[in-house]
């Protein structure tokens, strides 16, 4: 069987189908918690993981230092399908994401972007369609407050661990991390169980007892 496009997952896939895929393999810490939420919830976002681990500081960046190198290389890196993920911490204090990193991300085709930190300009991330999850909306640059210290790491964004290449998912339901090691099995399992999901759906509209239904499909 072919791999399966980034493209052909958004069209195909939704959160909790793959949450549920997880489950069944015993991968149950998988999807990031309630409090990361779609900027859009019209968007489904599917893409592979670059991740930067940010530090808290607590201070302005000296004469001639650049708080955002390590953001700027990052994002003039990525490639189409890319997915930036940032681990913020749990100060609440680092919004890493706004509207020209957005633009920046867009330009080079990546899928989205994911943070357990803050967002901002939002209006004009929505009008561009572009794919945010993140923990709160707030007006704070992160510089003097937080900096990049690593990319291409693995990283923990909302207690959930992501590494480089990792297959992130998100729509209105919520977002969840696929490692790479397990995505063939994965994906091969959320498209047998998809049959399951149209099967019951199908019976149910046409008015048979859920009782019935759930004992042909196994789906729930």
């Amino acid at each position: 069987m072919k791999p399966m496009t980034l493209d052909a997952m958004r069209e195909t896939f939704f959160c909790a189908l793959l949450s549920d895929v997880l489950d069944s393999l015993g991968y149950r810490d998988q999807a990031l918690p309630p409090s990361i939420r779609p900027l859009d919830e019209e968007l489904v976002m599917a893409g592979r993981a670059r991740t930067g681990l940010f530090m808290d500081v607590y201070a302005p960046p000296s004469a001639g230092e650049n708080p955002y190198a390590l953001e700027i290389k990052l994002i003039d890196s990525l490639e189409p399908g890319d997915l930036p993920v940032f681990a913020c911490g749990k100060t609440g204090r680092i919004g890493p994401w706004g509207g020209l990193l957005s633009t920046a991300s867009m330009v080079r085709g990546a899928a989205g972007a994911v943070m357990d930190g803050l967002v901002r300009d939002i209006r004009e991330i929505r009008a561009m369609k572009f794919p945010v999850f993140h923990a709160g909306i707030g007006p704070l640059d992160s510089k003097g407050r937080g900096i990049l210290a690593q990319i291409d790491v693995p990283i923990e964004c909302g207690g959930v661990r992501v590494a480089p290449g990792d297959l992130v998912f998100g729509d209105a339901d919520g977002c969840v991390v696929v490692p790479q090691a397990i995505e063939a099995e994965v994906i091969a399992a959320a498209r047998e169980r998809l049959k399951g999901e149209r099967g019951t759906m199908e019976a149910l509209r046409a008015g048979r007892k859920l009782g019935d239904v759930f004992t042909e499909f196994g789906v729930l």
